[in-house]
């Protein structure tokens, strides 16, 4: 059932970022701000299609993929969950086939281990009947409907009434694979800064050819005609920078794993997922292999008390009581209260977290499971509380330059990993249009 690419010892030698340009020339046609995965598959694809533009990437950790790219479950999703027609769905299908085909010409390891969404109910089974007929409707490959004697053959120490199996559903280092768009984009000639976090977005007055100054908070300056910016956890604050809303505001949840004993990976062939309940935001708890052989378990969902706290010590009160302050907030968190303690509750007692895995896989126990690491989800939310599960483009108000030349993507939602290399065609599509670019 599973099928893998050779795991061998890849050297990054050549990839680590610099924090200047090559030549010294600091006036660029486009300026990407993020170098997570979508930023950097963005600015990729906009390079290799316009090889003769100047184009750098500006990343304020000292390494891309530092947040929620390198800190997510490394699955390569297939597109079952998602509204049939929507563009989350094309572009996740698009981008499942993109990222093997990509995987496999760069050598990147990976491994096609499948997943198993299993229905432990008869409620589950009428929903998981409605997921199947969504995940045709979508062009899933070979997904299919099984049994139990089917589940038990994929997944032996799993048990269920029903499951959907994805075959090509996969795992990969998510992180690594970010590392290797920025090689390919500084070998066609962009420049990535590390180290330079935006503080300010200004007119130039003295340079019409590159309008715009971008200066990072030790003050130093780049300048662009036109800039991009995928900022993830910070896309709401840069976006203000420029005079756009505040809304979609993001509201960070971490989502924590427990990891398994490792003499009991052995149970966990593959992706093990619950049925998502309607009446709830997030997905629940599954079952994920990792590259390296460990397995991990969860996540929960909490609000995490800064953008970038990975762990309950981690608190930024101005962040924090931005987030609580929200109406947004206040009216998800009101909706969904009773969920949201229970959210919490399993964060600090592991007890609960291993009950909700027990359903699946019974001969897990509390003593063979350990506090893992975590990750941060960037959450968009609108003034009434809903989650925007859509994609969210904006530029400020009126006509100066840094209205008309900024494009920001504010939400590019999950899967993005998955989807990167087809959400970068779709924006560098945008960027074209928008910008006038190579007309």
């Amino acid at each position: 059932m599973l099928l893998s690419r050779k795991i061998v010892p890849r050297t990054l030698a050549g990839i680590a970022s610099r924090a200047y340009s090559a030549d010294g020339n600091r006036n660029y046609d486009i300026v990407v701000v993020g170098g997570g995965i979508v930023g950097t598959a963005s600015a990729r694809e906009i390079l290799l299609r316009h090889p003769a533009l100047r184009i750098a990437i500006v990343e304020k950790e000292p390494k891309l993929a530092f947040h929620q790219s390198g800190h997510n479950s490394g699955v390569i999703h297939a597109g079952i969950y998602y509204k049939p027609g929507s563009l989350k769905a094309k572009l996740c299908v698009e981008g499942l086939h993109l990222s093997y085909k990509y995987l496999d010409e760069k050598s990147i390891p990976y491994k096609k281990v499948g997943k198993l969404i299993v229905a432990t109910n008869p409620v589950e089974v009428e929903r998981l009947n409605d997921l199947y007929q969504r995940s045709l409707a979508n062009n899933v490959p070979d997904v299919q409907v099984v049994d139990q004697a089917k589940i038990k053959e994929i997944e032996p120490y799993c048990q269920g009434l029903k499951a959907i199996w994805s075959p090509h559903t996969g795992i990969v280092d998510w992180g690594l694979v970010t590392q290797y768009y920025g090689r390919d984009f500084k070998a066609a000639g962009g420049d990535v800064y590390i180290n330079f976090k935006v503080a300010k977005f200004s007119e130039a007055p003295d340079n019409l050819d590159y309008p715009i100054v971008v200066r990072s908070e030790k003050g130093d300056e780049i300048r662009a005609r036109h800039i991009l910016t995928c900022g993830g956890l910070q896309s709401d604050k840069i976006a203000e920078m420029t005079g756009c809303s505040a809304v979609p505001k993001i509201v960070p949840f971490r989502g924590e794993y427990l990891l398994l004993n490792p003499d009991k990976c052995h149970m966990v062939r593959g992706n093990i997922y619950p049925v998502p309940d309607p009446r709830f935001p997030f997905l629940g708890v599954h079952f994920t292999p990792r590259m390296d052989g460990s397995v991990w378990l969860g996540p929960n969902a909490v609000l995490a008390f800064r953008r970038e706290g990975y762990k309950w010590s981690d608190i930024n009160v101005p962040e924090l009581i931005d987030a609580l302050r929200f109406p947004g907030f206040i009216k998800m968190a009101s909706k969904f209260v009773g969920a949201g303690m229970m959210e919490i509750a399993r964060s600090a007692l592991i007890p609960l977290q291993v009950r909700e895995l027990q359903k699946f896989i019974p001969d897990i126990h509390e003593y063979d499971v350990a506090r893992g690491p975590a990750g941060v989800r960037a959450q968009a939310l609108d003034n009434d509380g809903n989650l925007v599960d859509d994609f969210v483009f904006d530029h400020g108000t009126g006509e100066s330059v840094l209205s008309k030349n900024i494009l920001h993507c504010r939400n590019a939602p999950s899967p993005g990993a998955t989807s990167s290399l087809s959400i970068a065609k779709m924006i560098a599509d945008k960027i074209e249009h928008e910008f006038h670019i190579g007309k």
